[in-house]
């Protein structure tokens, strides 16, 4: 009787390590085995067998993580102290250097990213750091990606949210700003005087070549003065209007 017993009490137990055997791996999950102690092998996705007590399984999540970077207080070239903070998109693409070459990887990437930050903005000036975004993200973004690789980690982007200055600087840059539309708008009214000179030119030109047009250039003139409601017009009349009247006769 106790003999069955015993034998009843082996069963069950060898039945409940038979079940705690399987696990169910997602999707996008992969299982880093351990026989031993010892790297044994990468599995999943689906139904695994884990042996209790001789091998041991650690989960690995394949799924872009968004990892906030916090505002980074960063000197730029030109000796301008601004805070940046931005965000960062990586995942595992080796799960077994992810488990083995780094204690965390998610901690391990986030401080990696402030440095790498700090780093890279720190070799652009402010101009570079407003105007230039993209190309410091990928800067940024193949900076912390070589130094991943060995962990396992692919950071796919990365992207600089703000950049805050001190209001200072900011009067300063609106102070630049309205210089150089004031130096824009002195040099395109200096461009509007040379083209209208070389119009005037040309028109004196024309007019020189022809007498003529200087007389109907004056009646003109008068049709529009005669149009005002003035009592008194004096207009110059220049004698060589007269000109071409007394050499007709003469020749």
């Amino acid at each position: 009787m106790q003999f069955g017993v015993g034998v009843g009490v082996m069963v069950g137990i060898l039945l409940m390590l038979f079940f705690a055997s399987f696990r169910i791996l997602r999707e996008y999950e992969r299982g880093v085995i351990f026989l031993l102690g010892r790297f044994w092998k990468v599995k999943g996705p689906g139904m695994i067998l884990v042996l209790p007590g001789i091998q041991q399984i650690v989960r690995v999540d394949l799924r872009v993580v968004v990892m906030e970077v916090p505002g980074q207080d960063v000197i730029s070239r030109d000796n301008v102290s601004v805070r940046v903070d931005a965000v960062i998109y990586q995942r595992v693409v080796d799960p077994e250097k992810a488990v083995i070459q780094v204690e965390n990887y998610l901690a391990a990437t986030s401080l990696l990213a402030q440095t790498t930050l700090r780093s890279v903005l720190g070799q652009h000036e402010l101009d570079e750091m407003l105007a230039e975004r993209e190309k410091l993200n990928i800067d940024i973004q193949r900076a912390l990606d070589v130094q991943t690789d060995a962990w396992g980690i692919k950071v796919s982007n990365v992207e600089i949210r703000r950049v805050d200055i001190n209001e200072s600087m900011v009067r300063a840059i609106a102070r630049q700003a309205e210089a150089e539309r004031e130096r824009r708008a002195k040099v395109i009214h200096a461009q509007g005087e040379l083209q209208a000179s070389e119009t005037l030119l040309e028109a004196a030109q024309v007019l020189a070549r022809q007498p003529q047009a200087i007389q109907l250039r004056y009646l003109e003139t008068l049709a529009a003065i005669g149009v005002e409601k003035n009592t008194t017009v004096v207009f110059p009349v220049p004698l060589d209007m007269f000109r071409a009247f007394f050499e007709t006769p003469q020749k």
